[in-house]
């Protein structure tokens, strides 16, 4: 089975799990899509660079996307082989459906969306054009890849009268992204790992550092309870959005940044030492960071660590169908610090069974499912036209995902 994936940018961490996921599912993957600088991480893939692109400017990808279209007789030959066509993001996906039609392809085309971006919702000329387009493309799709459910039920199916198939994928950690770390962890309840409960209370925040109000209501805590509560920050610092943040962290005794590192090797260190990871993030305006499931999500609960998450948004909801993790309302700016000054040793343990009572199977993707999926990508939307859904029929597929 051979994949053609469509990405906008080739750098990406998550594209590369994406492709260990198809290529573990047993495809081979021709990797297509722009570089937002160096092609560096994914060299070895051999990959079509439709052109460079910079993260948060709309125009200038814009103007990448109509360069690309008019260079497809030089990359279009990767389509001919093809088995499935996945684009990752909208602006690919102009790119594929294009392609595979001037081609006469009949490849399944799959549009992946991991990200809902905040012009998609203005409402505005510019957000009506987006949706309308948006909505062309889904007429020619054979499927719709989403991480969370929420996506289908808060936009797609409000937003648009059909849908293709929904194929929910869910962040989790891949067994692949064990292997050089000692595979599947042993609970920490049986092996004795993780620190010992009580104070100072140890919170873990990991990933892409680019949220300001939870670097603001991090900091507060610690200041608040001095000694009581510390966090460790670890990953890559988005500085263009958090100007402040080495000043943040230098006025705020408790609170600390120790680099990147590697997700492949660095997992069990960086689970095992907190007793909390904060799962919560507020960096889309509106409502979109309430429909995410991040990758913190997943790795964390492997690894036995308590979530702290926000009630109301997805993550809190997740959690809370399993009757798991410390789920805080809003204002958190109260919530927060209350939770840490009443905090005593029979709760944490409490809420620490709990989450290791959540089956692996909810954190994990073994080889089996990533089989799975390559086969519902191919076989699940074969047919020339997609399967389509009416709004209705998606919002109530979505509610029972919910």
């Amino acid at each position: 089975m051979r994949i053609a994936y469509f990405v906008h940018d080739i750098n990406d961490p998550a594209v590369a799990r994406r492709i260990q996921m198809l290529t573990d599912g047993g495809a081979s993957v021709a990797l297509l899509g722009f570089s937002r600088g160096k092609v560096t991480s994914l060299e070895a893939n051999q990959p079509v660079v439709l052109g460079y692109t910079a993260d948060g400017r709309m125009v200038q990808r814009a103007v990448a996307v109509g360069r690309a279209a008019l260079k497809m007789p030089r990359w279009q030959s990767v389509l001919a082989d093809a088995d499935v066509i996945v684009a990752r993001q909208l602006e690919t996906l102009i790119l594929a459906a294009t392609a595979r039609k001037l081609s006469g392809s009949h490849a399944p085309l799959i549009y992946e969306c991991l990200d809902i971006h905040r012009l998609m919702l203005a409402p505005g000329v510019v957000g009506r054009l987006l949706r309308g387009l948006e909505a062309g493309l889904l007429r020619r799709c054979d499927a719709l890849m989403v991480s969370s459910p929420r996506f289908v039920a808060e936009y797609f199916a409000p937003t648009h009268r059909s849908l293709p198939r929904i194929e929910l994928v869910e962040n989790k950690v891949l067994l692949a992204d064990l292997a050089e770390c000692g595979g599947v962890p042993a609970h920490r309840l049986s092996d004795g790992a993780g620190p010992a409960p009580g104070p100072p209370w140890r919170i873990g925040w990991y990933g892409m550092i680019r949220c300001e109000r939870s670097l603001r209501l991090l900091s507060d805590l610690v200041r608040a309870l001095p000694g009581q509560v510390e966090v460790t920050m670890r990953g890559r610092v988005a500085r263009d959005v958090v100007p402040d943040f080495d000043a943040v962290v230098a006025g705020s005794p408790g609170l600390s940044f120790d680099g990147p590192y590697d997700r492949s090797r660095d997992l069990p260190e960086l689970y095992n030492a907190p007793h909390f990871f904060w799962a919560m993030n507020f960096f889309d305006p509106g409502p979109i960071s309430d429909w995410l499931l991040p990758n913190r999500l997943y790795e964390g609960g492997l690894f036995g660590t308590v979530p702290l998450a926000l009630r109301t948004a997805e993550t809190g909801r997740w959690l809370d169908a399993y009757h798991a993790g410390i789920l805080l309302d809003e204002p958190l700016e109260t919530s927060l610090p209350a939770f840490f000054a009443g905090l005593d040793r029979d709760r944490f343990d409490a809420a620490r069974r709990a989450i290791a009572a959540i089956p692996v199977t909810a954190f994990l993707h073994d080889q089996a499912d990533c089989a799975a999926l390559t086969s519902r990508l191919l076989f699940g939307g074969a047919s020339q036209k997609p399967n389509q859904e009416t709004g209705e029929t998606a919002r109530a597929k979505a509610a029972v995902l919910l």
